[in-house]
C-alpha cells in the first residue's frame, strides 16, 4: 500500500460474490488500503442472496482496511445491478434479494413487453427491453409467486441502494443503476407510472434518483463503521456504470468485461433504444449514456468445464471443429433464459484442450456479437478494446478476444475498476470534478496494448451456425 497526500475516499464494489474496499488518495489515485469479505449465493433453479450479508461483508472490508478507513472524507457504493431487495417497514430484508442472474422471472418479462406494445415500445420510451434480469420482471414474479412477500414490502431498493441506505438512512438511487430496473424510462428520466401500475408497484415505495455529482448525504452508523458521523456519501451506482467511471471512459472506447457475467459497453452521448432488447440502453453515472450488452456465461461457465476436464483454465489447444456454447445458467445475451449448454461437433480425436478453447470461443462469441451495435456508427474501429474484470488478465481469455474481434486489446493496470470508480465518484465531492475526469487523472486505464491479430472469421461463422441450428433446443430448455 501506497502513503497518502490525502484527503481520502472509500470506493465499495459490491458484487455477487464478495465486497470489496479501497481506500484512495484523492491526489494520487493511490491505494491506501484495502479488504474483502465473500458473500454466499444460493444455487438451484433461483440465484438468492441476503442483503444482510452485504452489510456485514462492507463492515468486515472496512474493519481490513484499519485506521485509513476512518480518515476518509467521502465513500460511494458501486453494487450488483438489478437485483431485488425488499424492506418491510423497519428496513429489514423481508425476503432474500432477487439477483441480477435469478431467471425465474422470464415469462413475466416477456409478459410485459407484450402487454406494453412490444420491443420497439419499450426501447423508445424506456431505453431497454426488459429481460429475466430486470428488476421490474422480479418484482412481477414476487407478486405472483410469493404476494404475502410483496405486501410485506415498505421498499424497494436495488442493491447499491441497500448499502447506501444503512450509511445514510435515507432511500436512494442513481439514474445509472435506476435505468437497469425497467421503471425507470430513459426518454424522461424519470419513473414510469404507468409501468408500474402494470405490476402493482407503488412509486411511494421507490427512492429517490440522486443527480450526478450530488450528495446523497452523510454517514448516520459511525458506530458500526469506521466512518465518523457527518462523513460524505456520493450516489453510488452501479458496477457497470462504476467501472466506466473507474476507466475514465471517453465516448467511442469499447470495453469488454470478464466476470461472472460478461459485458461489452461504451459511452455515448445520444440516447439508445435498441428495440431487439440485445443492448441495453443504460444511463451512465455522469449525465451520458452506456449502451451494453450482458451474457450470464461467462468465466464461471469456462472455468466449470475447465474443472469438468480436470484441466487448468489456461491448458487450451488449438484446431478442431467443435463448438461450445457454454449456457449453463440460461442466457441473457442471446435472450435463452431456459437453455442448458450445448457440444456440437464432438470427435474421436477431439482433445480436452480443444474443448476447453470452444468453451471460451462461445463465452466471447455472443459478447461480440453485440459489440457493433454497442458502438456508435462513427466510432473508431482502431481504438483498443479495453479488456478488465476478473479473466483480463488470462493469457487464454486474452488470446480468444484478439482472435474473434480482430481489435487491437488493451489491458488495464488497475485491477479493482468497479471501486476505483465509485471511489472517484466520491472525490468529485470533494474536489467538484467530474469523477471520470478524476480515475483519467489518477491513470486507471493505462496498461499493456496487444496488437491485433487477423480475426477468426470462421471460428464466428461456426458458432453462429450452431447457435441458429440448435434455436428449437435452446428455446425449451432442459426437460
Amino acid at each position: 500500500m501506497s502513503s497518502a497526500e490525502g484527503p481520502l475516499v472509500v470506493g465499495v464494489d459490491s458484487s455477487t460474490q464478495s465486497t470489496k474496499v479501497l481506500v484512495v488518495d484523492v491526489a494520487t489515485g493511490a491505494v491506501v488500503a484495502s479488504g474483502q469479505a465473500p458473500h454466499t449465493v444460493s444455487t438451484g433453479q433461483g440465484r438468492e442472496s441476503d442483503p444482510e450479508q452485504w452489510w456485514t461483508a462492507l463492515c468486515e472490508a472496512l474493519r481490513q482496511c484499519g485506521d485509513a478507513a476512518g480518515r476518509a472524507s467521502a465513500v460511494s457504493v458501486g453494487g450488483q445491478q438489478h437485483g431485488l431487495v425488499t424492506l418491510d417497514a423497519r428496513g429489514r430484508p423481508v425476503r432474500p434479494a432477487l439477483l441480477w442472474n435469478d431467471v425465474r422471472s422470464a415469462p413475466q418479462a416477456r409478459r410485459l413487453v407484450d402487454e406494453l406494445g412490444g420491443g420497439k415500445v419499450w426501447a423508445d420510451r424506456m431505453g431497454s427491453v426488459p429481460g429475466a434480469s430486470f428488476t421490474v420482471a422480479k418484482w412481477a414474479w414476487l407478486t405472483e409467486h410469493e404476494p404475502d412477500a410483496a405486501r410485506a414490502t415498505a421498499a424497494v431498493r436495488l442493491p447499491h441502494d441497500y448499502l447506501t441506505q444503512r450509511l445514510t438512512g435515507d432511500g436512494t438511487t442513481d439514474r445509472g443503476d435506476a435505468s437497469g430496473t425497467g421503471w425507470w424510462a430513459s426518454a424522461t428520466e424519470a419513473y414510469d407510472e404507468d409501468v408500474l401500475a402494470r405490476v402493482g408497484l407503488d412509486p411511494a415505495l421507490l427512492p429517490r434518483v440522486v443527480r450526478p455529482g450530488e450528495v446523497a448525504g452523510t454517514v448516520q452508523v459511525s458506530g458500526q463503521l469506521p466512518f465518523i458521523d457527518g462523513t460524505l456519501v456520493a450516489s453510488g451506482t452501479g458496477d457497470n456504470a462504476a467501472a466506466a467511471l473507474g476507466l475514465g471512459l471517453r465516448p467511442g472506447t469499447p470495453v469488454l468485461s470478464l466476470g461472472t457475467s460478461g459485458t461489452v459497453y461504451a459511452v455515448s452521448r445520444r440516447r439508445p433504444a435498441d428495440p431487439t432488447g440485445t443492448v441495453a440502453g443504460f444511463a451512465d453515472a455522469r449525465g451520458d449514456w452506456l449502451p451494453l450488452a450482458c451474457t450470464l456465461n461467462c468465466t464461471q461457465a469456462v472455468d466449470r468445464l475447465a474443472a469438468l476436464l480436470h484441466l487448468d483454465r489456461e491448458a487450451v489447444e488449438p484446431g478442431g471443429d467443435v463448438t461450445l456454447l457454454p449456457y449453463l445458467d440460461g442466457e441473457r445475451t442471446p435472450d435463452l433464459p431456459h437453455a442448458s449448454g450445448v457440444l456440437h461437433g464432438l470427435r474421436h480425436d477431439t482433445s480436452g484442450g480443444q474443448l476447453l478453447q470452444a468453451a471460451y470461443d462461445g463465452a466471447v462469441h455472443a459478447l461480440l456479437g453485440a459489440l457493433d451495435l454497442v458502438l456508435d456508427a462513427d466510432a473508431d474501429p482502431s481504438v483498443p478494446l479495453l479488456l478488465i474484470g476478473g479473466g483480463a488478465r488470462g493469457g487464454a481469455w486474452q488470446e480468444t478476444v484478439r482472435r474473434l474481434s480482430g481489435r487491437a486489446v488493451q489491458v488495464p493496470e488497475a485491477r479493482e475498476l468497479v471501486a476505483l470508480g465509485a471511489a472517484a465518484q466520491a472525490a468529485g465531492l470533494l474536489t467538484g470534478e467530474d469523477p471520470a475526469a478524476v480515475a483519467r487523472r489518477w491513470g486507471t486505464a493505462r496498461g499493456a496494448v496487444l496488437a491485433p491479430v487477423e480475426r477468426d472469421s470462421a471460428a464466428l461463422a461456426r458458432i453462429s451456425g450452431v447457435l441458429s441450428d440448435a434455436a428449437p433446443l435452446l428455446n425449451r430448455g432442459p426437460r
